[in-house]
């Protein structure tokens, strides 16, 4: 497992060379955002030992395989772990693929394996994780959320963002990286939501899959705008604020 920091808060750990899930330092210990796929858990948990902190939370973007995969085996060995989630993407733990009357009626794609662990809190837009604010960002799932370090202005984008050959939103195909568009389940509800993530004016990004990437905004705003000609069939139209 690659271990690389970012600022005075965050480090990147990565496995396989393209999936990725985070360390947040706080006061009492780490937020662990998302656990990578199976066969990750001792090497995050030794990530944290060697940095001399525990972890004392799992906070989940969504739930898909390669960001909940080691969920149950790290629930195992700290079950005094909180479990964070949204209500919405814990049914696809439980194996409930059913769509809500109120929701694009797309195609769920990605895969959705069963966990035993059950959360210990749902979270909701607004709501805080230590020092995450979370942010609402659903279309590469219905209920993905995003976290905000309003410590520093780090974006925790989950599957919202990609950088695997270029910054790109959920919906946007890479030949050489197809996954994530390959998974997603709602492309215009993913572009509205990295809309809405740009408007935060993040300092760094980082992605499920991908480098971090500092001062993003012009990336981003070129992931959006190739991402808008490609749905829309016109160009996005921000306010330059960087």
């Amino acid at each position: 497992m690659k271990i690389t920091t970012h600022g005075a808060y965050l480090t990147q750990l990565t496995r396989l060379t393209f999936v990725n899930c985070f360390l947040v330092r706080e006061d009492d210990g780490f937020t662990l955002v998302d656990t990578g796929m199976s066969g990750s858990a001792k090497d995050i948990i030794k990530a944290a030992q060697d940095f001399g902190a525990p972890i004392r939370r799992i906070a989940l973007t969504h739930a898909h395989i390669d960001h909940v995969g080691s969920l149950d085996a790290l629930h195992a060995l700290l079950p005094e772990a909180e479990v964070l989630i949204t209500a919405r993407d814990a049914r696809f733990m439980k194996g409930d693929k059913s769509l809500d009357a109120d929701e694009p009626q797309d195609q769920l794609r990605g895969g959705y394996p069963l966990c035993t662990t059950e959360p210990t809190r749902f979270i909701k837009h607004g709501d805080k994780v230590g020092s995450l604010e979370v942010v609402a960002s659903p279309g590469h799932t219905p209920g993905h959320v995003a976290f905000f370090d309003q410590r520093d202005q780090t974006l925790i984008a989950g599957d919202a963002y990609s950088n695997k050959f270029g910054v790109t939103t959920a919906g946007t195909l890479r030949l050489l990286f197809p996954f994530t568009a390959m998974a997603i389940w709602s492309k215009l509800t993913a572009l509205q939501s990295a809309e809405a993530l740009y408007a935060r004016k993040p300092s760094r990004l980082a992605v499920g899959h991908g480098k971090v990437v500092e001062q993003p905004l012009q990336a981003m705003e070129r992931a959006i705008d190739e991402a808008s000609r490609s749905i829309k069939g016109q160009p996005y139209a921000a306010k330059k604020t960087y």
